[in-house]
C-alpha cells in the first residue's frame, strides 16, 4: 500500500536527474506515472525501468500543442489526473552584458511558459472533478509543484534568465494558490540549490543536450562547483533522490495545507549565509 494509490502524476523532464527519481518515488508510493521527455528513446526506457504503471508523453513541451497533447497522454491513459509536477529545464548561462535574445527567450519558454501552459491545460481535468467533490461535500486534494531554483529566489550570477524565469514561476505558484484553493488544488513550489545533475556537474565535451538539432554544452566550471559546496551549510550538493524527496512531500497528504509556499531543499544555503 502506498499513500499515493490510485493517484494519476504528470512528471515533466522525468527521463532523468531529478525528474526521474521524483518519477521513481511517486510510483513506488502508487501512483501512476506519465514520463516526459525530449528523447523518447530514453523516456520509453525510463518507462519501462520503473516498476508501476506509467505512459510515455515525448516531445519539447515549448512547441506547438505539446502541453495539451502530455494533458490529453494522462487522461487517455487513466481519465483522471491528481498530481502534476512541472520539472522540466535546463540552463543557458552567460553574463546579461553577453546574453541573447534567443537564450532569454529559450528559458522564459521552459521555465515558466511551460508551466503555465500544462496547468492551462489540466484546468478542465483539475477544476471540474473539484467542482462535483465539493457539492457532495467531499475534500479530495489534489497536487501541483513547480519546480523553481534559489537562483530565482535570490539571483545568481551568469543566470539572469534563468533566475527571471524561476522566479516568474514563483508568482505563476502563488497565483495558482489564490484561484484554485477553493478546489482543494494545492500548488506549492520548491526551490532547489545545487543538486548533482547533469546540468550541475563538470563542462565536458559529452555532457550536452540536443534541442532543436542544436547541442547545448551542460554543467558548470569545477571552479563553480568547488566555490558552491563550500557555500552550503551541509557540505555537499543534493542528490537527485534526496530533492525528489521534497517534491514528494508536497505530493503527499501531509502537506495538505500547506498552499501556495515554495520550500527551500538547499542543504540550508537560503537561510544561512548567503540570505
Amino acid at each position: 500500500m502506498g499513500v499515493l494509490d490510485g493517484k494519476v502524476a504528470i512528471v515533466t523532464g522525468s527521463a532523468r536527474g531529478i525528474g526521474r527519481a521524483t518519477a521513481e518515488l511517486l510510483s513506488e508510493q502508487g501512483a501512476k506515472v506519465v514520463i516526459n521527455d525530449l528523447d523518447a528513446d530514453v523516456a520509453q526506457q525510463t518507462a519501462s525501468e520503473i516498476a508501476g504503471e506509467t505512459a510515455v508523453y515525448a516531445g519539447d513541451l515549448t512547441k506547438g500543442d505539446a502541453p495539451d497533447q502530455l494533458i490529453k497522454t494522462a487522461i487517455d491513459a487513466w481519465g483522471q489526473i491528481d498530481i502534476i509536477v512541472n520539472n522540466a529545464g535546463y540552463t543557458l548561462d552567460a553574463p546579461i552584458h553577453k546574453m541573447s535574445d534567443d537564450w532569454w527567450d529559450r528559458m522564459i519558454a521552459i521555465h515558466t511558459t511551460v508551466p503555465f501552459k500544462v496547468l492551462r491545460a489540466a484546468a478542465p481535468h483539475l477544476r471540474e472533478p473539484a467542482k462535483k467533490e465539493k457539492e457532495e461535500g467531499v475534500e479530495n486534494f489534489r497536487k501541483i509543484v513547480n519546480v523553481a531554483s534559489i537562483s530565482g529566489t535570490m539571483g545568481n550570477a551568469g543566470q539572469a534568465n534563468y533566475s527571471a524565469a524561476k522566479n516568474g514561476v514563483v508568482g505563476l505558484t502563488k497565483t495558482i494558490a489564490k484561484e484554485w484553493g477553493q478546489f482543494k488544488i494545492n500548488c506549492n513550489a520548491v526551490a532547489f540549490g545545487f543538486v548533482d545533475t547533469r546540468l550541475t556537474q563538470s563542462k565536458v565535451d559529452d555532457n550536452v543536450m540536443e534541442i532543436d538539432g542544436e547541442k547545448v554544452q551542460l554543467g558548470i566550471p569545477d571552479q563553480m562547483r568547488a566555490m558552491a559546496s563550500m557555500m552550503i551549510p551541509l557540505g555537499r550538493p543534493a542528490t537527485p533522490e534526496e530533492a525528489a524527496g521534497g517534491v514528494f512531500f508536497l505530493c503527499s497528504p501531509w502537506s495538505n495545507y500547506v498552499h501556495g509556499q515554495v520550500l527551500n531543499v538547499s542543504g540550508g544555503v537560503f537561510s544561512g549565509m548567503m540570505s
